[in-house]
């Protein structure tokens, strides 16, 4: 169980505006993390905590196949990406970073900007601390979850091969 607090955001949430272009001259991952949203939420790179989650309506990552947008998003701390869609590119580039990908219409409709949540990604819950609404969704496969419980898939592969 995580807890966290919810950073949401609407339909169409696209790459240039999770990570902007401008900021792809270093993979250094602290100044990744501090141009995180900043084009769409200036607070949120400054206010972002370990364990917190991002929520948005659809189409989530879409845009370019830039995996800096999920690894800024993971250098911040985010621990899962709740949204009705995702952009398939970002969502395969997620778990590739060690982020969780949820597809729940009922938790997004349910939670709000800055609602404190308990997570537990194995069970597929999230308990709104700040409404007591909890909420289900399908857990992610096995094998997705060793990917993200390593800390993705380069490090997934790191144990796997020795």
């Amino acid at each position: 169980m995580v807890n966290g607090k919810v950073w949401k955001y609407g339909k169409d949430v696209n790459t240039d505006v999770i990570l902007p272009g401008r900021y792809l001259d270093s993979y250094e991952h602290d100044y990744l993390a501090s141009h995180a949203m900043e084009d769409l939420d200036k607070e949120f790179s400054k206010g972002v905590k370990p364990g917190d989650i991002v929520v948005a309506d659809t189409n989530f990552g879409c845009g370019s196949s830039r995996e800096q947008a999920a690894s800024c998003l993971r250098y911040c701390g985010v621990q899962a990406v709740v949204t009705k869609s995702f952009a398939r590119l970002f969502y395969r580039n997620a778990i590739n970073q060690g982020i969780a990908v949820i597809e729940s219409p009922e938790c997004v409709d349910a939670l709000n900007h800055g609602d404190e949540i308990d997570f537990d990604l194995l069970g597929g819950t999230i308990k709104n601390i700040t409404t007591g609404q909890e909420m289900t969704f399908r857990p992610l496969p096995e094998f997705v979850m060793e990917i993200i419980n390593s800390g993705g898939l380069v490090e997934h592969l790191k144990k796997k091969l020795g």
